[in-house]
């Protein structure tokens, strides 16, 4: 997976779930493991869950008091350690 997704968001103070991402977790058939991170706005939620995938860049990263990932967000990578294991990465926003 190329990208972080959102899997659940709130429309009109309803939680909807996102079909491309339930389509995504569809077609993982290795074990997977969930990281879940959260808590208030601007702690570095985003930025921790970009280095525990071994990435600079996919969840978003702001400079302002807006949320950047509203909602419980995945992000599918292999597991650093774990050879067939996958972890989605959802930080708790």
């Amino acid at each position: 997976m190329m990208a972080p997704i959102c899997l659940v968001e709130n429309q009109k103070e309803q939680l909807t779930v996102n079909s491309k991402a339930l389509q995504i977790l569809d077609k993982i058939s290795q074990p997977v493991v969930v990281v879940a991170i959260a808590g208030i706005y601007r702690r570095g939620k985003s930025y921790l869950m970009n280095r525990l995938a071994g990435k600079n860049h996919g969840f978003p990263l702001g400079s302002t008091v807006w949320s950047e990932t509203k909602g419980i967000w995945m992000w599918c990578v292999p597991h650093p350690s774990k050879p067939d294991h996958t972890h989605p990465g959802p930080p708790g926003h």
